[in-house]
Order: structure tokens, then sequence, then C-alpha cells
């Protein structure tokens, strides 16, 4: 996932430096330097540089994604993987507080929801520089499972998604358009449900046929959000961001709508929801809770 997000930023050539860091001797060093081969075939400018545990190496970053971690296998459930990835996440986000205090820090291992938080109070940085990548990549998917279905470009779909990373997710039909006409306009209420259905187990999917989690959409998802923070462009996104009374909740990361620029969340944008999205967004408020109750019991933040 790392490795395909650097990909993703190299190719835009919009970054003065992008540092690979990887536990296993090797492996970011040598992806960097392949990475980097490519540089003039691809056209970009872009230094990519791998280093083994050294984050001395990233100083000064504008922005740090963190997708350490090990990842899911079939049978297995994102919160399955919380003993394991907080420690890792923990530790990450301290290296970073050190050699990178102004950095913008973009989450993307899971159980996404509570390792943001994790990263959160182990950073100590203001929350609105600490935000994860689940909304964007569930929106990519749910986009997609839309297109195929009516056989137009996921360039006209605007859609967005509510709630926690996983199947509790909250796709909201009502603020999805094709071209700015209302989806239900256009496709049955029954396809609809299944375009839900798909993007909640959208994940799932990709691991029965991989074996393991993907990485090539998530790798795009946070590319988009690394420019919209770098060059402060002020995109609205759906992003994983720490509520303070937005939509009725406290202290807790959820998937909302926000304005990204170079603060990280500029603002979280507060929709009116009817009673079934209220109810459907609480029911995956819940789930993450508990998956956060369980870190919090788990590890002293």
């Amino acid at each position: 996932m790392g490795a395909s997000c650097a990909t993703c930023l190299a190719d835009r050539d919009f970054v003065n430096e992008i540092v690979i860091v990887d536990v296993k001797p090797g492996l970011a060093e040598g992806k960097a330097l392949d990475l980097r081969q490519s540089a003039a075939l691809k056209r970009f400018d872009t230094i990519v540089k791998g280093y083994t545990g050294d984050y001395s190496a990233t100083a000064n970053s504008d922005v740090v994604v963190i997708t350490s971690g090990i990842t899911r296998k079939p049978g297995m459930e994102r919160s399955d993987l919380i003993a394991t990835n907080a420690g890792i996440v923990r530790e990450v986000s301290q290296q970073v507080a050190k050699y990178s205090p102004n950095a913008v820090i973009v989450v993307v291992s899971n159980p996404l929801d509570v390792l943001c938080y994790c990263a959160w109070k182990s950073c100590g940085f203001p929350s609105n520089r600490v935000l994860g990548m689940s909304g964007q990549l569930d929106v990519a998917r749910y986009k997609s499972f839309i297109a195929e279905a009516l056989n137009v470009s996921t360039k006209d779909i605007q859609a967005l998604i509510l709630g926690g990373h996983g199947k509790s997710m909250v796709p909201m039909p009502r603020y999805t358009t094709i071209g700015g006409i209302p989806i239900r306009n256009l496709l049955g209420e029954e396809k609809v449900q299944e375009a839900i259905h798909r993007t909640q187990l959208g994940g799932e999917e990709i691991i029965n046929y991989l074996g393991r989690s993907g990485w090539f959409a998530a790798g795009a998802a946070v590319c988009e959000m690394v420019e919209a923070i770098i060059c402060d462009q002020r995109r609205v996104f759906t992003a994983c961001a720490y509520l303070k009374g937005e939509y009725g909740y406290n202290d807790i990361y959820l998937g909302v709508p926000v304005i990204l620029g170079e603060n990280g969340v500029e603002r979280i944008i507060e929709l009116e929801l009817d009673d079934d999205d209220k109810v459907r967004f609480h029911d995956s408020q819940i789930e993450v809770d508990k998956t956060l109750s369980i870190l919090k019991n788990m590890v002293k933040l």
C-alpha cells in the first residue's frame, strides 16, 4: 500500500521528495530505487528515498502517511488487527511527532477509525492534523459500482459515505448524483441497494480474490488527499475525522465530509440527515465505539 501511494505521488510530480520507511531490511531501499529508476520513463522529478527504520530521514515532512501494520486475511475483520497494529501505529506516530512536529498525518492502517484515534493520542497533534483515508477509498468503490450498473463514467458521479470503515459504513444515496441527476432518477432501488451492499463488503471481495487487502485504489485515494493538503486545494472529501460535537458525537473518529487543505481538516461539514440516515449513522458509530473501547483497554493512551 505504501509503495502504491508513493508511486501515485511520484507520477503526479507535485512533491519534492518522498521518503519510504520500513522495518524489513532493504525493502524500502529497494522499492525506492526501483521507483526512482522509473523517473526517466515516466518523466517525473520527485526524489524518492528508502530507509530501514530510520525516522530521522523523514524530518520536517509536510505530510506523513501511516500504512504500517499487518493486513487482513480471508475471514478476518478489521478489528482483529487491533492488538498488533495499535502498537505499531503508536510507535510510528511518536516518531513522526519527534521529527516532523508540524506534519499532517494520514492514517491508512486498519482498523482505521480507532487507529486514527491511537495516532492522535500518541503524537499529541491538534486533531485536525490527524485524519484517516477510509472515506476516499469507500467513495471510490461506491462510484465504481454505480458506474458499472449504469454504464457511465465515474468522472460524472458525486457520492458520499458516512460512518466507520467497514460493514457498518453508511453510503448515502440521497447525496449521490450522476452529472447532477439524483441516482434514484436513473437507477432502481434494488440496484442502488446492491451497490451499497457491495461497497460495504468492498474490501472483503478483494481479499477473497487475493488472500490479502488490495492496494491500488487505496494508494490512489491517499494520493488525492496528500495533494489536497500539500497544494492547499480545499477539496471536499469524505475523511475519517475527529468529532467534537458534530453530528451529535464526541471524542471519536468517524467518516464525515470535510474541507481538506494545508492544515489537514480545515472544516467538518455537517449535513442534514433524515431519520433513516441518523439510525444508520448511529449504528455505525456504535460499532466503531466498541472497537475503540477494545483499544483503550489494550493500550495506554
